[in-house]
């Protein structure tokens, strides 16, 4: 036989309650709490992982043609540095301090 205590089934019932309730307001501290993170990091003036990326792009192209310009501005002078070395100087004129 079973016998019903009314006090503990009124006691589970609460308990049950509070459970939930208490389940509700995790979920809502839990919300609230990303919402402050979003708000903070919005103003915090960071940048979105598109952007880092387009511009790591953008920085790894500008080191490639740097590079590219480098080795040209080399060539250009390796092929200039003959010419100049076969010109003849005029010579310098009889009674100069340096003659």
């Amino acid at each position: 036989m079973q016998s019903e205590n009314k006090l503990f089934d009124d006691f589970v019932k609460m308990v049950n309650g509070v459970a939930g309730t208490m389940a509700g307001v995790s979920r809502e501290a839990e919300a609230s709490v990303r919402e402050k993170a979003r708000e903070w990091m919005a103003g915090a003036d960071f940048v979105s992982r598109d952007e880092f990326e387009a511009v790591k792009a953008m920085a790894a192209a500008a080191r490639d043609e740097n590079e590219a310009l480098k080795a040209r501005i080399a060539a250009l002078e390796a092929k200039a540095a003959p010419a100049a070395a076969s010109v003849k100087r005029a010579p310098k004129p009889k009674g100069s301090p340096e003659a």
